[in-house]
């Protein structure tokens, strides 16, 4: 991870345009060779970025950061570099999920029929080059279903189960892959943007998953 701050302007060259002023701003240099740009504020959001593949070409006063498939550019006219270093962060361990993720994984593993009749498990945390899946499986006529598990799921894991099943589906021995979201609560705007993107959603009951009767009824 390289860290720069800067005094510096941005333009973005591509499909569209875009132009930031000349102001001091954090520059990210990831060792996936991706490039983005950050003010003080915003929390994690970037002002502009460029996704991998893509190279910086470093020249004196100027920095261009060029895509290696569209060919879009950032262009980044340096009056004055304040920081410049280099930090090795190592392989990344990944989120830890709390107590009752990982139990919600473990019972749903166990029960994997609540998915739907005739559903079988393949295995937990199934590894893929961004990150373990939390349950892979299949359903009743034999496809590859990858299930993502939260306590409450909001707009971040409908992202992160897609950025998932782009990389699952360019497998062949997993394609077609398709997706459940699980937790026990979705924020409405998580469902909608799952069920727009043919990912199901499903109300998990933890008590009734942990074979605990409800006594919580009138009737």
């Amino acid at each position: 991870m390289r860290l720069v701050i800067a005094r510096c302007s941005v333009d973005y060259v591509g499909k569209l345009t875009a132009h930031l002023p000349m102001a001091p701003r954090l520059i990210l240099i990831k060792a996936d060779s991706s490039v983005s740009i950050h003010a003080d504020d915003r929390a994690f959001k970037p002002l502009n970025w460029m996704n991998p593949p893509c190279k910086l070409r470093e020249e004196d006063g100027l920095w261009t950061v060029t895509h290696g498939k569209t060919g879009e550019k950032l262009v980044l006219t340096m009056e004055e570099i304040l920081h410049d270093s280099s930090h090795e962060l190592g392989v990344d361990p990944g989120l830890v999920k709390d107590g009752v993720e990982a139990h919600l994984q473990e019972l749903l593993a166990e029960h994997i029929t609540t998915l739907g009749a005739g559903w079988t498990l393949v295995r937990r945390e199934y590894m893929t080059a961004i990150g373990p899946v939390d349950i892979l499986c299949r359903d009743h006529t034999g496809a590859s279903v990858a299930v993502e598990l939260k306590r409450r799921a909001n707009i971040d894991a409908v992202e992160q189960l897609t950025r998932y099943l782009e990389l699952m589906n360019r497998d062949p021995l997993l394609a077609p892959v398709s997706g459940i979201l699980a937790a026990q609560a979705i924020v409405p705007q998580a469902r909608t943007l799952a069920e727009d993107r043919g990912i199901r959603c499903v109300t998990l009951d933890y008590d009734e998953l942990r074979g605990i009767e409800r006594t919580d009824t009138l009737f």
